[in-house]
């Protein structure tokens, strides 16, 4: 079996919905797999390998025209299902038609399933309120980071770090001062931190003042990481004026958002990081969720430099094996979870290649004969 880092059948946020015009295809590689993507039409989203079957150049570079992806070097036209259609002076006929991949577009974002397509399932999209309800507001960023997605999960299962790497922003002393619980629920991992009767840090004092609350009062203050496969993080987070009930409190008492995190790995040693902040206060004004969406992406561009002299140094120690703390569980927790599902994939491609093999070695051998094209 090969030495497979992450899941293939499965839905990764591969873009934005603004990144694809209707003239120009974005090409991006998920899972290790070079895609282009392209709007044959307005309101469609489609999918290909990023390979021109005449010359392999990358179809990306190229553009769309009546639908069709035009290859930017020599004019061959390929459709949403990989075949080659046309091309200037040439019988396409028998062209190779090229990987298509199961592709979405939803809650503002585009996504596809690198595996199996025969197992692309729709329904297993997650389903987020907060994109749809009117009462809330979203705003967010994208980040291409040099590390292994997976560090990216144990930073965001542990939020410890922030006392020091974001100190003078959402980091404060009773972070790592206060006990976190680890539960594993179903194919999901939650941590829980809760910090109560303490002063809010300075991202969410202007969160208080932006909601109409007093920000220079003692507060009580949770975190709430939810892990779910294949590789997406959602953060409840918030403060309350102490003693009005924490997470429980009435919304008159407290600002609280979900921090978004779909982390979707380009290959074994880069990811795209899909990030942003959904909150259920003043959902119409945009001025703040400007403001919040600046302010988040200061914070995680302080953790870009950590993760990737972090990946750089254990490439480079191989030999260290990391020490594993009650802190770690839940990054832990969820690379075991991740383990299990990339196992289960290879088991099941194992017995489908395996009773492919059979199934040919049982009948009769017949030689297919080579497609050749005349220029």
């Amino acid at each position: 079996m090969t030495n497979q880092t992450y899941p293939k059948n499965a839905w990764y946020v591969a873009a934005m919905s603004e990144e694809i015009g209707l003239e120009k295809p974005l090409g991006r590689t998920i899972c290790g797999e070079r895609i282009a993507f392209y709007r044959p039409s307005e309101n469609d989203i489609a999918a290909v390998l990023d390979f021109c079957p005449h010359r392999g150049a990358a179809l990306s570079l190229g553009y769309v025209e009546d639908g069709l992806l035009v290859c930017g070097y020599h004019g061959l036209k390929i459709g949403e299902d990989g075949k080659t259609k046309e091309m200037p002076l040439q019988r396409v006929q028998g062209f190779p038609c090229m990987k298509s991949y199961a592709v979405e577009e939803r809650y503002g974002f585009i996504w596809v399933w690198t595996g199996d397509q025969s197992k692309a399932d729709e329904a297993l999209i997650p389903h987020l309120e907060w994109a749809v309800s009117d009462d809330w507001a979203y705003g967010g960023g994208l980040y291409h980071i040099k590390c292994d997605y997976r560090l990216m999960i144990d930073n965001l299962m542990d939020l410890t770090h922030e006392t020091y790497v974001h100190a003078s922003s959402i980091g404060q002393k009773e972070i790592d001062e206060s006990p976190v619980s680890t539960q594993v629920l179903g194919g999901e991992v939650i941590t829980s931190r809760y910090m109560e009767n303490i002063m809010a840090p300075p991202f969410w004092q202007a969160a208080l003042k932006a909601n109409g609350l007093a920000d220079d009062v003692p507060v009580d203050r949770w975190q709430r990481c939810r892990f779910t496969p294949p590789s997406n993080v959602m953060i409840d987070v918030g403060v309350a004026h102490a003693g009005k009930g924490g997470f429980d409190a009435p919304k008159e008492f407290k600002a609280s958002s979900i921090v978004v995190d779909f982390i979707t790995p380009e290959n074994d040693d880069t990811m795209w990081y899909f990030w942003g902040m959904a909150r259920n206060f003043k959902p119409n004004d945009d001025a703040l969720t400007d403001n919040i969406r600046d302010g988040q992406g200061g914070i995680f561009q302080e953790d870009l430099e950590v993760l990737e002299c972090q990946q750089i140094n254990l490439k480079s120690f191989p030999e260290y094996d990391l020490l594993k703390l009650n802190i770690d569980a839940g990054g832990v927790q969820s690379r075991r979870i991740i383990e299990r599902i990339i196992q289960e994939e290879q088991k099941s491609s194992k017995q489908e290649s395996t009773a492919n093999n059979s199934a040919t070695t049982s009948g009769k051998n017949e030689e297919i004969p080579l497609q050749t094209v005349s220029f």
